[in-house]
């Protein structure tokens, strides 16, 4: 039987289960899914049952919707949806979009539970009195021009979308033997911070688990170290296939080191899948274009431009955490919660009818957050572990997250009482949000901490919070629960956006200024640094991760003296003067005794286990503990290794 004929096969099936009252019109692939398109949509949606056992029957998601001929005209359906949804569901006037080559509206609502009705009523009359299949979105609280960006970009480049789900559809279903090994090989990332890539490959599938850039200032740029090596992108170059050999794309989440080399895939030729969560789709848009902005800021060329940033946005495949989803005919994927950042989420991979289950964590948090639920413990099955190592040394246990959030705001208050003000550095995904909410609650809640002094957000801290808000359902319930009140803490008024020039904001008096750039490698961060390091009244607090050769880990090591970029682009010395402190306790990492609770809690355990995103030593001495507390394997595996696992 050729592909052709299997591919046919399966359609057929579908089609035969459809009710025959449903009058189906065609069925297609769309990617992982498949499309019916039916003439009386009313005969599948009158029984929720129906989809629900097709999807059973042939262990794919099913999506139902009218042929074109019998869709309602949009100025009519957008009179009769507007109608039948409750005003207080904030639909904008330009909140309904039609996708015609996809036969679905959109509607944007602050206030999506109201458009979806009890049960998904609203939904079912919508459909039953326009034939548009709905799909909701849920609206920013606040002003996001990247979620409009990126939603814009998927109306406009529908019929593209089309094309490339159908075609990839048709490379998942087919038919081939059944494979004889499966292995990996470490591309970037292993031993360690940086350029994280993992090639998972079988004899029928390759499917790459990452593809990052090093954080680094001189090898992001793609300078040679002292060694002379390249240190900036993962060893593509010796996977010994071509990128169009690649099945697809896996990101656990929107961070430069996870997913920044993407982009130069597209430019060099790729055009298969990447898939990811609906936040990081979005986050990953927001820190790229950002990212190649900060290059030719500073004179560099990026390593790819817009259009290739655009076309890893278009071949996007977006699930939810616990969605099965078929990436090859012989692969399934799973995300599950890493409590990373908003989105970031571990892979499972099964391979096979059960031959091999394969678990990366990425970047993982299994500790107390009050932005996101700790990551996820249980897993169909677990042959081999992929676990981070970020802080995997022996002497990196964190604080008590109480006691960490009360030196932080003694600092700041004995900071503020001389006069000074303070200067937090952040990454502007995930620990800037995370700050908002602990600073929110001693401000405002604290009568101890109740300074009267601004809190600033400058660099892309704004953006990343509105696109948080989209998101509330991948956040803490209590969380949620604000941003469903509209109550967002990120729109809190004790923060204000800093306006005008960073000087005159800087002479107005003690502050707290949350400001993008955690490592001080460039941003908002590095340039408030440059006009407050050299007064000892102010503070510098740092409550993340600094990669080894970063000005940040510079600064945390006490230099006296460094060596900035001037307003004309010569280096100038500036003193640091300025008090700096580390506080731990706020990392989206897990410490070494979280990533072995996060282990030892796992079920089923890893029957093997492989450290990786970590400095040399920390991947070493981690893997080495967590293979005498399981009793199982464990290696820190270096770049280039290569691991057969059947």
């Amino acid at each position: 039987m050729s592909d052709e004929e299997y591919n046919k096969e399966i359609l057929d099936k579908v089609s035969s289960l459809i009710p025959a009252d449903a009058a189906t019109a065609s069925v297609e692939y769309e990617g992982p899914d498949v499309a019916v398109y039916v003439n009386n949509i009313g005969a599948i949606y009158g029984d929720e049952n129906v989809i629900k056992n097709i999807s059973a029957s042939v262990k794919k998601r099913l999506i139902v919707r009218s042929t074109a001929s019998k869709l309602m005209e949009p100025e009519a359906a957008i009179e009769k949806i507007r109608a039948l949804i409750p005003p207080d569901a904030g639909v904008a006037p330009e909140g309904i979009r039609f996708m015609p080559d996809f036969c679905e509206v959109y509607i944007e609502a602050l206030k999506p539970g109201l458009v979806i009705g009890k049960g998904g009523s609203t939904l079912m009359q919508i459909i039953r009195e326009t034939n548009w299949v709905p799909r909701v979105l849920r609206q920013p609280t606040m002003n996001s021009d990247v979620i409009k960006g990126v939603r814009q970009l998927m109306f406009k480049e529908s019929a593209f979308r089309k094309k490339f789900l159908g075609a990839l559809g048709k490379k998942i279903n087919r038919l081939g033997a059944k494979s004889e090994w499966v292995k990996a090989t470490a591309l970037g990332g292993f031993k360690e911070v940086g350029r994280s890539s993992l090639l998972i490959e079988t004899n029928r599938s390759k499917i790459l688990i990452d593809c990052g850039i090093s954080p680094e200032p001189g090898i992001r740029g793609g300078e040679a170290n002292s060694k002379g090596e390249n240190k900036a992108y993962p060893y593509l170059d010796s996977m010994n296939i071509t990128l169009n050999d690649l099945d697809a794309v896996i990101l656990t989440h929107a961070h430069m080191d996870h997913m920044g080399f993407v982009p130069y895939l597209f430019k060099f030729g790729y055009t298969g899948p990447v898939y990811c969560t609906p936040p990081t789709r979005d986050l990953c848009a927001l820190l790229l274009y950002d990212y190649n902005r900060l290059v030719m800021k500073t004179g560099g060329t990026p390593l790819y431009g817009e259009k290739d940033i655009k076309a890893m946005l278009m071949h996007m495949v977006t699930r939810d955490y616990g969605e099965v989803t078929n990436v090859t005919d012989e692969i399934k994927l799973t995300y599950h919660n890493a409590g990373h950042i908003l989105g970031s989420g571990t892979v499972h991979l099964h391979i096979g009818e059960g031959m091999y289950n394969i678990v990366s964590t990425g970047d993982m948090k299994y500790g107390f957050t009050r932005l996101l639920n700790e990551a996820d413990t249980r897993y169909p099955r677990i042959d081999a572990l992929f676990i981070e190592s970020t802080y995997g040394g022996p002497n990196d246990i964190t604080a008590n997250r109480k006691q960490a959030e009360i030196e932080l705001m003694e600092t700041i208050k004995s900071t503020v009482k001389n006069g000074g003000k303070v200067l937090i550095p952040l990454f502007a995904v995930g620990r800037s949000q995370e700050l908002m909410l602990v600073l929110e609650s001693y401000l405002v809640n604290n009568p101890e901490y109740k300074l009267d002094i601004p809190v600033y957000l400058d660099g892309m801290i704004l953006e990343a919070s509105a696109i948080h808000t989209a998101y509330p359902e991948y956040l803490r319930m209590g969380i949620q629960q604000r941003i469903l009140s509209n109550n967002s803490p990120f729109e809190s008024e004790i923060f204000e956006v800093a306006k005008g020039e960073r000087g005159d904001l800087l002479d107005k008096g003690p502050s707290v200024i949350l400001a993008s750039g955690g490592m001080l490698n460039g941003g908002a961060s590095l340039e408030y640094f440059k006009q407050m390091a050299e007064d000892p009244k102010n503070t510098v607090i740092f409550v993340g991760y600094n990669s080894a050769g970063s000005l940040g880990r510079r600064v945390q090591n006490k230099a006296s003296e460094i060596a900035l970029p001037g307003e004309d682009g010569k280096m100038v010395q500036v003193k640091i003067n300025a008090q700096i402190k580390t506080v731990e306790g706020f990392s989206g990492h897990s410490d070494r005794r979280q990533l072995m609770d996060f282990v030892r809690n796992l079920r089923p355990s890893p029957r093997k286990i492989f450290t990786m995103h970590g400095e040399e030593s920390k991947c070493e001495d981690l893997s080495r503990v967590l293979g005498n507390m399981m009793h199982t394997e464990s290696r820190a595996p270096m770049d280039l290794d290569t691991i057969r696992f059947k």
